[in-house]
């Protein structure tokens, strides 16, 4: 029965591969998208870098999975030297940030749902236990795994509700590929009841809280928000706004309401960190169309420093461009105002832990459905506001310019509530061996 639904996979997955591969070329060609790892996802060939050690296998889809995995890949090194780490991915910007961030581990992408690629994977990890960040389910990964007695793990685990909706309409199948798993821990009992409404086991969800609040930074004087800080020419006394993690148009709204608000604030900054890579150099071109003189992180010259005219630095008419990989949760430690991106827009909005953590006053649009849990608590200790359109965005950044005495209190509120969520990696590295048997 196994074989016979893992070749009905296959089908569906070639047709659907056959339905998109259009796309994928004209994104390839125009935006340099899809080009690697195709060998990897369509083969399952992967190989280790020592195979004589015990393998556990970490997936994580892309940079904000690899990201949030620092902290639990950290403990679990420290606790179990011996093992080898093996961390997959699925996208090109992931796989890259995997690999400068994790030397010391093997990095691959992860293969294509094809029950020939899985097999030829798992034959060649042999892994321990194949560890899953958030709500990856692929079935033919999960029922071969299950098959050959590889032990499966959740973390961080999380369902929304649009999510929930989706998987409802396929309970049976749900119900036996969360099944296979040892443990399924989650980051809180919202998700915890949706998973045993999908038929999950009892016994085996177990929320262990958010890994991101474990991996969010406290100190503003940590050495690479320094970097960052001498980098984009900062004064102490510089009042820093920080668009992060933006989609079109989130990055205008924040230059509009930066350049309408800097003549009666002459000490304000702003630093635009947008979501994609691909989108850099487009960033780059609205902020110089709308006059703006321009510091482009990746512009880095021998001496380490950004150029960029002296008179502009006296008058801070300059905006900041964080366009590299990997630097965002540093960047957030210099924000006295920041909006967190991805919430104007459908995409549900984006990591808003890293600037509470720091302090900042957070602002965000009211889409932020992937974070609905944090951004209710936030909210309920009003640790943050919702901006719903740009003119509000620059009224509430207005507001709390000219009542610093309130952007402080919330950002107090925002760095107490993460301080207070702390612990989750701990309970996650300890489910980690506790299924895979690892001894030190």
């Amino acid at each position: 029965m196994l074989l016979v639904f893992g070749w009905l996979l296959n089908g569906l997955y070639l047709l659907l591969l056959a339905a998109i591969a259009p796309v994928l070329i004209y994104r390839r060609i125009t935006q340099g998208k899809y080009r690697r790892g195709w060998y990897e996802k369509l083969t399952g060939r992967l190989s280790r870098k020592h195979p004589d050690r015990i393998c556990l296998w970490f997936h994580a889809v892309s940079v904000g999975e690899v990201i949030q995995l620092q902290k639990v890949l950290e403990d679990t090194e420290a606790r179990f030297p011996l093992a080898e780490l093996f961390i997959t991915v699925t996208t090109e910007t992931g796989y890259d940030v995997a690999r400068e961030k994790y030397p010391r581990y093997t990095v691959s992408f992860f293969p294509l749902d094809f029950s020939w690629a899985i097999n030829n994977a798992l034959s060649a990890i042999r892994p321990r236990l194949i560890v899953l960040v958030e709500l990856e389910l692929w079935p033919n990964l999960i029922l071969t795994a299950h098959r050959r007695s590889i032990p499966l793990m959740l973390i961080n685990g999380r369902m929304g509700a649009k999510s929930f909706r989706g998987y409802s309409r396929l309970k049976p199948l749900m119900k036996r590929l969360l099944s296979c798993f040892e443990i399924l821990a989650v980051q809180t009992e919202t998700y915890q009841d949706r998973l045993l409404g999908l038929g999950a086991p009892a016994e085996r969800v177990i929320v262990t809280g958010n890994i991101k609040f474990d991996r969010s930074e406290s100190d503003r004087n940590n050495p690479k928000t320094h970097e960052l800080r001498s980098f984009f020419h900062l004064d102490p006394s510089d009042l820093v706004f920080i668009a992060g993690s933006t989609q079109d148009p989130e990055e205008a709204y924040a230059i509009d309401a930066w350049l309408a608000l800097k003549e009666e604030f002459p000490r304000l900054r702003l630093i635009i960190v947008p979501r994609h890579k691909e989108r850099f150099d487009e960033v780059a071109n609205l902020i110089q169309e709308r006059g703006c003189r321009l510091i482009r992180r990746s512009a880095v010259p021998d001496n380490g420093n950004s150029s960029i005219e002296s008179n502009s630095l006296a008058h801070g008419n300059h905006v900041g461009l964080l366009d590299t990989l990997g630097e965002l949760a540093a960047c957030w430690g210099l924000a006295d105002i920041a909006f967190v991106g991805g919430s104007l827009t459908n995409r549900g909005g984006q990591n808003m832990i890293e600037p509470a953590g720091y302090g900042a006053a957070v602002l965000f649009g009211p889409n932020t459905w992937n974070f609905k849990d944090v951004v209710e608590a936030l909210l309920s200790q009003d640790a943050a506001k919702v901006v719903t359109g740009p003119d509000e965005l620059r009224q509430t950044i207005r507001q709390l310019l000219c009542h610093p005495d309130e952007a402080s209190r919330m950002g107090h509120s925002a760095r107490a509530f993460v301080a207070a969520q702390r612990g989750a990696t701990v309970r996650t590295v300890d489910l980690i061996a506790k299924v895979a048997h690892v001894t030190n």
